[in-house]
């Protein structure tokens, strides 16, 4: 089994400069709304899937553990997307990158504990890829992959008031 390791980097100190990566160009656009208390709330995707889940704060911060919670969304999404990148990236490589891939598992762990020297919350992912043998493949599913992508060269946020 090969891992990947995505954790939060340090902030930018006075001076440096941080890259940050922006789209030139949408192809898919997900919507997604919450209400209530927002970890004891609801969320629901505003497309034609019409996804709606209970959310539910998780026993170990303090909840009662009986809904999903955005770090169990993050993994799933997480996982699923690293399997297509890693299949997309294997039939560039070849018939042998793509028969390892097409019988891949990947599984994530997402952690959020307080950060080192910055307080509140963060982030830190595990990624797990099973049944593929060649490193390679393995990097270069991680590159293609968007949550990855995001994660280590940080994404474009606009929060605003409406």
């Amino acid at each position: 089994m090969f891992a990947v390791r995505v954790a939060a980097r340090q902030t930018p100190r006075l001076g440096q400069v941080r890259t940050v990566m922006t789209l030139k160009d949408v192809k898919y656009t997900a919507h997604a709304t919450a209400r209530g208390q927002g970890r004891n709330g609801e969320v629901t995707s505003d497309d034609d899937a019409g996804l709606k889940l209970r959310l539910a704060m998780p026993k170990s911060l303090g909840g009662k553990g009986d809904g999903q919670n955005p770090e169990q969304l993050l993994a799933m999404g997480y996982s699923a997307c690293f399997l297509s990148a890693l299949q997309l990236v294997a039939g560039r490589m070849g018939r042998e990158a793509s028969e390892q891939a097409k019988s891949a598992v990947v599984r994530t762990k997402v952690y959020m504990g307080e950060p080192e020297g910055l307080g509140g919350f963060g982030l830190a992912v595990d990624v797990e890829v099973e049944g593929v043998e060649d490193d390679e493949l393995i990097k270069a599913g991680h590159e293609a992959c968007p949550y990855s992508r995001a994660l280590k060269h940080g994404a474009v946020v606009n929060v605003k008031k409406v």
